[in-house]
């Protein structure tokens, strides 16, 4: 992941505390699992050894990850957010002009997305169409469904 990341002070907690546990729990736990591992005899054919050395790999490029991701986050004060066009940070609330639905999103990092809080990716299609766009404005943005339009009806917190 290259470039600035920008977050709330949540989500870089989130992530802060993330990485600690790796680094701790997780760590100590493959370790183990290594030393137990070699106590069974000739590591060259000793499958639970190689799956620990596999998961230790793993755990230490998802660490790598992390760290990366942290130094270049920019925690982003919420309090200053200009909420007068769509940016990252804000919640927009859009209507699909098509057939009126309406929802609202939090546009936020990549490594904050949660579909589920409807925090989407300001990287995602949806979240690169709405960018820059003002209360009223209508964001024609191409979706794996097609081209959809959506009406700007609130720019918030």
């Amino acid at each position: 992941m290259s470039g600035i990341n920008y977050m709330t002070q949540e989500g870089y907690d989130k992530l802060l505390k993330q990485l600690d546990d790796l680094k701790i729990n997780e760590r100590r736990k493959i370790s183990l699992a290594i030393a137990e591992a070699r106590e069974k005899g000739d590591l060259s054919e000793n499958a639970e050894y190689h799956a620990a050395k596999d998961a230790q790999g793993m755990l230490e490029m998802k660490i790598s990850e992390l760290d990366k991701m942290l130094a270049n986050a920019r925690v982003i004060d919420e309090s200053i957010i200009d909420t007068s066009a769509v940016s990252v940070l804000t919640n927009v609330k859009i209507k699909n002009v098509k057939n009126g639905f309406t929802v609202t999103y939090k546009l936020v990092s990549e490594s904050e997305t949660n579909i589920k809080e409807k925090k989407i990716s300001v990287n995602s299609p949806i979240g690169k169409g709405l960018l820059g766009k003002k209360v009223g404005d209508i964001a024609e943005i191409q979706t794996p469904a097609g081209l959809m339009e959506f009406e700007i009806l609130e720019i918030s917190i």
